[in-house]
């Protein structure tokens, strides 16, 4: 496995593995991934905007280096360890760089605790769906994702198949993971009780009001997002998976203070094929809510 051993951090009796970066004199930017993913998809994105911000992008729990403690994996686990992890840190305020399940948890945060949010930039982000006909771009994966919230099917694809790491990862990049990167995707998840928490997620998905408290919660903090101000940037792939550039266009044009960053060819882990134009494409908006606070970054 190509990767460093990542520092921790104790949060509810568990480790919080995280990556960190730059100078803790500049701005904070927290980067926060999905499922199945770990910190490592920001690692060719991190040492670029780390020359103008001190870049923490955690492990969620049950992910990557982190530990997994005998929880439901739910979505408002992840919002508990994730406030005790910033707690832990001494964050109180960032610009959040988010993607798949990170954009849930960082809009939920920016609506909880505006003080906290300098900046947004998100990515391939999850929202309440009024029917399956509005997830995903192809019937083939809302098929897929139906089969993994029934009972029994999911079990068989996600704990015993490692479907998430082995099919939806690979499947979902433009470009084909090397070996190296693979065996790193692969690590956490080497037996069917540590990939619980990849199958939990696609069943925590606020489609069609179910489940009901992570559709409530989510419903809140998109319209926070909507109310908001601080300055945003929406990053988009073609086709995209979640989001369509077309979508992105009216979502984006509908918020307050979002650019709109077209990447070109790309599906639902955007960070592995297009890391330097996302990496600048934050750069730019971390200066962009600098300058508006009037706080000029120096590089």
């Amino acid at each position: 496995m190509n990767d460093v051993l990542l520092p921790r951090v104790s949060v509810y009796g568990s480790n919080m593995a995280y990556r960190s970066m730059g100078d803790r004199s500049k701005p904070v930017v927290l980067f926060l991934h999905g499922n199945p993913t770990s910190s490592y998809i920001w690692r060719n994105i991190m040492p670029v905007v780390s020359e103008v911000a001190y870049c923490i992008a955690p492990d969620l729990i049950g992910f990557g280096q982190s530990d997994k403690p005998g929880i439901r994996y739910g979505f408002a686990d992840h919002i508990a360890y994730l406030d005790r992890f910033l707690v832990e840190l001494g964050i109180d305020q960032a610009h959040l760089i988010a993607q798949d399940w990170g954009t849930a948890l960082a809009f939920e945060l920016a609506a909880r605790r505006p003080p906290l949010v300098r900046s947004l930039g998100f990515m391939e982000f999850i929202r309440p769906m009024e029917s399956w006909d509005a997830f995903h771009q192809t019937q083939q994966a809302r098929d897929i994702f139906m089969k993994l919230r029934t009972p029994g099917v999911g079990e068989q694809l996600v704990l015993r198949e490692n479907f998430f790491v082995e099919k939806i990862l690979p499947g979902s990049v433009h470009r084909k993971l090397g070996d190296e990167e693979m065996a790193v995707y692969r690590a956490p998840f080497p037996d069917e009780t540590s990939r619980i928490p990849t199958l939990r997620l696609p069943n925590e998905l606020p489609i069609a009001g179910n489940p009901r408290d992570v559709h409530d919660s989510l419903t809140k903090a998109h319209a926070a997002l909507a109310a908001s101000t601080y300055p945003k940037t929406l990053f988009v792939g073609n086709p995209g998976a979640l989001v369509s550039p077309a979508f992105a266009r009216s979502f984006a044009a509908r918020l307050k203070n979002c650019d709109l960053v077209e990447l070109g060819a790309g599906a639902h882990y955007l960070q592995e094929d297009h890391p330097q134009a996302i990496a600048e494409g934050v750069v730019t908006l971390i200066e962009r809510a600098e300058m508006q606070r009037g706080q000029p970054v120096a590089a």
